[in-house]
């Protein structure tokens, strides 16, 4: 998500600074390019010259666009990550609900596996690093599990399903595990589920036609009552999610 809101945020940034010129008194001027770099332009490219504007203002006008040129250099380093786009967690404790469709076409609730652990994460199958590479770690924490791995539940909720059919979102989950679901829905459905978990996700189109989804990245633990009790970010290894669902399991018998 981060990289591509940045992106955003940055492009539409320079459409506003790019026209920006700074004329000093000794008629140098530069000008903020598209590119994002600095380029040199001579006295007769400037179109709104500012060196004959009182000192005070010409400084002043210097400044700002100092500032400018600052902000978008710094940009990169204040982007927001997937997981810090959920702003707040359902209390731990809460209720969580969800109504989608399996691969095999029936309809699923968190009701239909009251009595197991489930760990729920929403993203979707075109995601090209953080949805893969959270499953992957999933994955091995449930070869860690062993013989307990039969009382948890892995459910992927997926954001996008224009493209993830029940059939493609099955097999795609069979690549880290196959014990691993995969539920989808409308886009009515999957939003009422996300806002269980309070779960930020937004599509962007880019520049090639295609689309992909800012997300929440976070495995959503809840127990076999069907409360929240614990959300792991994505950067956790399957080390720590094993640690998380022993820990939860060994206090919730």
């Amino acid at each position: 998500m981060g990289k591509f809101h940045a992106q955003q945020w940055f492009r539409g940034f320079k459409t506003r600074a790019k026209g920006i010129n700074l004329s000093f008194t000794t008629r140098t001027a530069w000008e903020l390019a598209p590119g994002g770099e600095v380029r040199l332009l001579s006295s007769a490219v400037v179109s709104n010259d500012v060196s004959t504007a009182e000192p005070m203002h010409r400084r002043f006008f210097v400044r700002l666009c100092g500032y400018a040129v600052a902000l978008l250099l710094l940009a990169p380093a204040f982007r927001p990550t997937s997981s810090a786009a959920q702003i707040a967690f359902p209390p731990k404790g809460s209720s969580v609900h969800f109504a989608l469709t399996g691969a095999d076409g029936t309809a699923a609730t968190e009701q239909s596996y009251r009595g197991k652990w489930l760990v729920i994460y929403f993203g979707f199958t075109f995601c090209p690093d953080i949805c893969p590479t959270t499953m992957m770690e999933l994955a091995q924490a449930f070869e860690a599990l062993g013989p307990r791995a039969a009382e948890v539940q892995a459910i992927f909720i997926s954001v996008d399903p224009q493209r993830d059919k029940p059939d493609l979102l099955a097999e795609y989950l069979k690549t880290f595990d196959p014990r691993f679901l995969g539920l989808t829905g409308s886009s009515a459905q999957i939003s009422a589920a996300a806002k269980s978990f309070n779960v930020f996700y937004e599509r962007h189109d880019t520049d090639d036609g295609n689309y992909t989804y800012d997300h929440s990245s976070y495995l959503y633990l809840v127990d076999p009552g069907g409360r929240l009790v614990e959300a792991l970010g994505s950067d956790r290894s399957s080390e720590q999610i094993v640690a998380a669902l022993l820990s939860l399991m060994s206090r919730n018998p």
